[in-house]
């Protein structure tokens, strides 16, 4: 290497340090781990009023889905999908008896959805949603969107089990 290309080493500006890939950005065809996991991510419905998403996530024939919310630090919760049926968004209770447990209504919102990939609501539009929680900590999310509802059953992650592979779009 010759003396004038060191001494140009010397004066040259460091490289920025690459922007850690956000989970709130990931895409379908992007993989994450959560709970030591491997998830393809299949889908995305973002909440933009929110600042939240819920991917779509796949690891085999199982199909997960992670809510992710940006408040004062990033919260994860991840469901599996729940059977079950309700008829009317004007009846959608406060109080949800599952498996000899108790839901209690902790939040009731609604927003502008935008979709990528495979989700259960096929388009974007006005959602509703609501989120229960048990005294023991499980969680219980109902979604309405176009005069149909989904039910999901899971739990809070914590923030270290949760992580990008790989993003192709972050």
């Amino acid at each position: 290497m010759g003396v004038l290309k060191r001494i140009g080493n010397l004066f040259a500006k460091p490289e920025p340090p690459k922007k850690e890939k956000s989970m709130l950005a990931l895409m379908p065809g992007d993989i994450c781990e959560v709970s030591l996991v491997t998830y393809e991510v299949t889908g995305r419905v973002h909440n933009r009023g929110r600042n939240a998403v819920v991917l779509t996530l796949q690891d085999g024939n199982t199909i997960m889905y992670l809510h992710i919310e940006e408040r004062e630090t990033l919260q994860y919760a991840l469901y599996s999908p729940l059977d079950g049926r309700l008829d009317n968004p004007s009846e959608v209770p406060t109080e949800l008896d599952l498996d000899d447990r108790t839901f209690y209504l902790e939040e009731e919102y609604e927003g502008h959805v935008l979709v990528n990939g495979k989700t259960p609501f096929l388009q974007g539009g006005e959602q509703h949603v609501w989120q229960y929680q048990s005294d023991d900590y499980r969680l219980v999310r109902i979604e309405w969107q176009n005069g149909r509802f989904m039910l999901y059953e899971g739990e809070k992650v914590l923030t270290g089990d949760v992580k990008v592979i790989r993003a192709n779009h972050a």
